[in-house]
C-alpha cells in the first residue's frame, strides 16, 4: 500500500516545498518593492522651469521605479511655503522637494524667520540642470538693445517695473543687481510663477520681465516678446545670436539650478537610491533630449558632487547677497 501511494506522497512533499519556498519569498519580495507613490514637491504654479523639470525627471523615474511619480504644485512665498511643509514630512512618506538658489541660497540669508534650514532639514541628494536669466521686453516697448533699455528706465522711472516669477527668487535678486550695475531705479514686482508673469508681459501690464531662459525663449522666438540679453558667462547654445550682459555693456553674470533635496527625516539608504536613480535617469539620452528640447542644460551628478556644487554655490553668493543688503 505505502509503495502504490508513494507517487502521491512525493507529490505533496513537493507542493509543501513549493509553499515553503513561496511564503519565505513573499516578505523578501515584499521589502524590496518600491514604495508607492512618490511625491515630487514643486514651491511654483505649474509652467515654470521647476516645474517642468519635475515632470520631465519624474516620467523617466515613476518608469525606474516601477511606482507612480506625483509633481505636487505648492506655490507661494516663493517657494519657501513648500520647503516648511516638505520639512515636516514623516519618515514613512516617499517625498523629494525639486528646488532652486531662492529657496536653499537666498531666503536663509534673506528672511529672518525662514522656517526651514537648509542644511539641517534637508538632504541634497541631486542636481539635475542648469540655467541662465533672461531680461526680456514686452513688444509694446520700443527698445532693441539693453543700453536702450537702461536709457528708457532712467528716462520713464515711474513706468521701470520689472516682473519676476517670485517674490525673493533669484531673478528678483538679480534684477536688483541690473538695477544697482546699470544705476537704475527699478521696482520689483513678484508674481507666483512664469506662468502669470509671461502672460502680463506679453499683454504689456509689465513691461520688464527677468526669468530663467527657457521660460520666454520660445516666446522671442516667435516674435511676441524680445531677450535683450542673457546672463551666462558666455553665449548660450540655444540662443547664440543673443547677447550676453557682458557683451552687452552691463558687467554681470549669475546662473542657477535645479537640484532634489529630501526632508532629513528620510532614511539615508532612500535617499541614496533615489540618488543612485535620478542620476541614471539624467543619463538617458532621451532625457537629455527633452531637456535640450526645452531649452535647459541638463546635468549628470552623483550626491557627493551635488553637495560640493551647493557649497561652492553658497560660498560665492552669499558675500553677493548680504552686502546688497536686499531686505524682503
Amino acid at each position: 500500500m505505502l509503495k502504490n501511494h508513494t507517487p502521491i506522497t512525493r507529490r505533496f512533499a513537493a507542493l509543501l516545498a513549493a509553499a515553503g519556498v513561496l511564503a519565505a519569498v513573499a516578505p523578501l519580495a515584499q521589502a524590496q518593492a518600491p514604495d508607492s507613490p512618490l511625491r515630487i514637491v514643486v514651491g511654483y504654479a505649474p509652467g515654470g522651469a521647476t516645474d517642468r523639470v519635475a515632470r520631465i525627471v519624474g516620467e523617466k523615474l515613476g518608469a525606474k521605479l516601477g511606482t507612480p511619480v506625483i509633481v505636487d504644485n505648492k506655490p507661494g512665498a516663493g517657494g519657501r511655503l513648500a520647503a516648511q511643509q516638505v520639512k515636516a514630512t514623516p519618515a514613512s512618506q516617499n517625498v523629494l522637494m525639486l528646488a532652486n538658489p531662492a529657496v536653499m541660497v537666498v531666503a536663509p540669508l534673506v528672511f529672518k524667520d525662514n522656517g526651514y534650514d537648509p542644511e539641517r532639514d534637508f538632504v541634497p541628494v541631486s542636481h539635475v540642470n542648469a540655467y541662465d536669466f533672461a531680461l526680456s521686453v514686452s513688444p509694446a516697448l520700443p527698445v532693441r538693445e539693453l543700453n536702450h533699455l537702461l536709457a528708457w528706465m532712467r528716462a520713464n522711472p515711474q513706468q521701470a517695473n520689472v516682473g519676476v516669477p517670485a517674490t525673493g527668487s533669484l531673478p528678483h535678486f538679480f534684477g536688483l543687481m541690473v538695477g544697482e550695475k546699470a544705476k537704475v531705479q527699478t521696482q520689483v514686482i513678484g508674481y507666483r510663477g512664469s506662468a502669470p508673469l509671461l502672460n502680463d508681459l506679453l499683454g504689456g501690464q509689465v513691461p520688464i520681465a527677468i526669468d530663467t531662459e527657457d521660460v520666454v525663449l520660445p516666446q522671442h522666438q516667435a516674435g511676441k516678446l524680445r531677450i535683450l540679453a542673457l546672463s551666462g558667462e558666455k553665449r548660450s547654445p540655444f540662443a547664440p545670436n543673443i547677447p550676453t550682459f557682458k557683451e552687452a555693456g552691463l558687467d554681470l553674470a549669475a546662473s542657477g539650478w535645479n537640484t532634489f533635496f529630501a526632508p532629513a527625516t528620510m532614511p539615508k539608504d532612500k535617499a541614496q537610491r533615489l540618488a543612485v536613480a535620478i542620476r541614471e535617469v539624467m543619463q538617458d539620452p532621451d532625457t537629455q533630449r527633452k531637456f535640450k528640447d526645452a531649452g535647459m542644460t541638463p546635468v549628470v551628478s552623483t550626491q557627493a558632487q551635488t553637495v560640493a556644487m551647493l557649497k561652492a554655490y553658497k560660498a560665492q553668493w552669499a558675500p553677493v547677497v548680504q552686502k546688497s543688503g536686499y531686505q524682503p
